[in-house]
């Protein structure tokens, strides 16, 4: 029998041990506790309470022999709020290839051994991306994006998570090589504690989204992702997709369109991935554009300079970027752009890596060799020496086919070298043309390209550039009190100064170019247009946000941003924007 008190004081909660003595909770029950049992006694701290949690779905994995979903503390948590929510969220059906064959061929423990690897495989492949392990159901596991924690790219999450999936499972080392099929579907659900209190600790999620995410997984090959449109529309050109034509699927009402996932694509940057077809025009940003026109003018005198451009998501850092490179056209220069991703946070110089990838042309066929002569043809422009083209290809995870000496460095003394590295190669751009650097969303970033852009700033003060650097607010920069750095700060009331006053031709053309019909507001569907012009439209529509709309009802903000007085709004709108929608019932009031 297990003794409860230890088991507190191992945990570092000694301090609950009576309240657990003075309720009978002892081994029996204690697999079994949620975390409202936990609240009544007397955990209230929430730090608490998860560790706890974590503790007890290990007791139950341990007593069990079965995998537990890993988020099942966060879930329970959230059970005992006793509340359901409307969402829109991206479901992942993922399912072990041939296991009704393995059941007739293995032993069931071995066979159980393979399940459980399986499942502790998935589980830990898409919690990396912010995934929540919902269900295990025998050899399929079912997993949500965006619940409980709503991300702005977590269909881009889920379809990133799929294709690792496949490398992950086809790595474990079982009695056979293993293979997985995935489906991913997006749709409005409601999710959360669905049955009373009292009676189950069970929630689930009400809608067509799972289902179809099941039946899209049925298609599938063997190592296959396959999405849904609604899916598609939220990734821009992040993936190369194939076109799997309209798919008549059991339980789901007429056919659809699936699309399998080939791999990601090279595409240059977020930005680029996600407007690659619908740029807006900017409107209201004359002021920071003629500001960044200044610095530029001024760097390219030799005093270099340094623009720090912060904002909320979507109020249109990027775009402004894009922006001064169209003003730019014609200008002799050289550009460099770097791109966080919120999926590498913790990979070592990721954005600088994708800049000499994309500088380089490496495509996905290559050989290692063409991928090397491709590197070499680029840094040749700058006379880089064989040394730090050394470190470039070792950075860059190229293999070396004796064309480079062999570096006899410590880990670190390699890290530094290749910061000296790169900071020398872009002071030589510098000495051809002046040179404009955009970091963009430098709160991505990861500490050794942070490291490297300290280094930039530093440096740039005295070489013909200009760099930008993009970032949201929570990212504080600490590069604010150098001379030679401006910091711009794009906000809402900036956003709603510019919009709200613009009256007919600028709202009309704004509205009329996010629908993509530049010729004017006659194609435009009026209730469309009514939309813009309601007190919806005081929430930031300039830029790249545009009108928050898209099949189905939205309304305007009510109290603390929350929607009322739902209105309909036609298919045919953009739909890239209805996730914005979730994420506005949660804001407040710009005004």
């Amino acid at each position: 029998m297990m003794d409860v008190g230890s088991w507190l004081r191992g945990l570092g909660l000694g301090q609950y041990e009576a309240a657990f003595r003075e309720n009978a909770i002892d081994d029996t029950v204690l697999p079994n506790l949620t975390a409202e049992d936990l609240k009544d006694l007397g955990v209230g701290i929430v730090g608490h309470r998860r560790k706890l949690l974590d503790a007890i779905a290990a007791l139950r994995a341990d007593a069990s022999g079965q995998a537990q979903p890993p988020d099942a503390h966060q879930a329970t948590d959230i059970t005992a709020k006793g509340t359901a929510e409307r969402r829109q969220v991206t479901v992942m059906f993922a399912d072990l290839v041939g296991s009704t064959a393995l059941s007739a061929s293995m032993d069931p423990e071995d066979l159980r051994e393979v399940i459980s690897a399986y499942q502790k495989c998935v589980a830990e492949t898409v919690r990396h991306f912010g995934g929540f392990v919902a269900r295990y159901l025998g050899d399929g596991v079912l997993v949500y994006f965006g619940y409980p924690q709503a991300r702005e790219d977590d269909a881009e999450r889920a379809v990133r998570a799929g294709l690792e999936l496949i490398t992950a499972v086809a790595g474990l080392k079982t009695c056979a090589p293993q293979q997985v099929r995935v489906g991913i579907a997006t749709g409005l659900v409601v999710v959360g504690h669905l049955i009373p209190s009292g009676e189950s600790e069970e929630r689930g999620m009400v809608g067509e989204t799972p289902n179809l995410a099941a039946r899209l997984q049925s298609i599938a090959e063997p190592n296959m992702v396959v999405i849904a449109e609604s899916t598609r529309r939220l990734l821009g050109s992040f993936f190369q997709l194939d076109d799997l034509g309209m798919k008549s699927l059991k339980g789901i009402g007429g056919p659809v369109r699936a699309w399998a996932v080939l791999r990601a694509s090279s595409v240059e940057g977020r930005f680029e991935a996600l407007h690659a077809t619908d740029l807006t025009a900017l409107v209201g940003r004359e002021e920071e554009t003629e500001l960044l026109l200044r610095c530029w003018s001024k760097a390219k005198t030799g005093e270099g300079q340094v623009v720090l451009l912060t904002g909320e998501a979507g109020i249109g850092k990027s775009r402004l970027a894009v922006a001064l490179v169209e003003r730019l056209a014609g200008e002799q220069y050289t550009r460099l752009r770097y791109f966080c991703s919120p999926q590498h946070t913790n990979s070592a110089l990721y954005p600088i890596i994708g800049q000499m990838e994309h500088a380089s042309g490496l495509a996905h066929d290559d050989t290692p060799q063409a991928r090397l002569d491709k590197l070499n043809a680029v840094l040749e422009q700058t006379s880089t020496s064989i040394e730090d083209a050394a470190l470039f290809a070792q950075m860059l995870s190229l293999p070396n086919d004796d064309r480079y000496p062999l570096l006899d460095f410590t880990p670190q003394q390699r890290r530094q070298r290749t910061l000296e590295a790169l900071t020398a190669q872009a002071a030589k751009l510098a000495t051809q043309h002046p040179v404009l650097m955009i970091f963009e969303d430098a709160h991505w970033a990861d500490p050794t390209s942070l490291e490297l852009l300290n280094r930039t700033v530093d440096q740039i003060k005295t070489i013909p550039a200009l760099l930008i650097v993009t970032f949201r607010p929570e990212f504080k920069a600490p590069w604010a009190e150098n001379s030679h750095v401006t910091s711009v700060t794009l906000n809402r009331s900036d956003v709603t100064s510019y919009v709200v006053p613009m009256g007919g031709a600028g709202l009309f053309d704004l509205t009329c170019n996010w629908w993509g019909n530049a010729a004017g507001p006659a194609n435009v569907p009026a209730d469309v247009l009514a939309a813009v012009f309601t007190p919806f439209a005081t929430v930031p529509i300039a830029n790249n946000a545009g009108v928050t709309c898209g099949s189905g009802a939205i309304g305007a903000p009510g109290i603390n941003g929350s929607l009322t007085a739902p209105m309909s709004v036609p298919s045919g709108a953009p739909p890239r924007l209805k996730a914005g929608v979730v994420r506005t019932r949660k804001r407040p009031s710009p005004l």
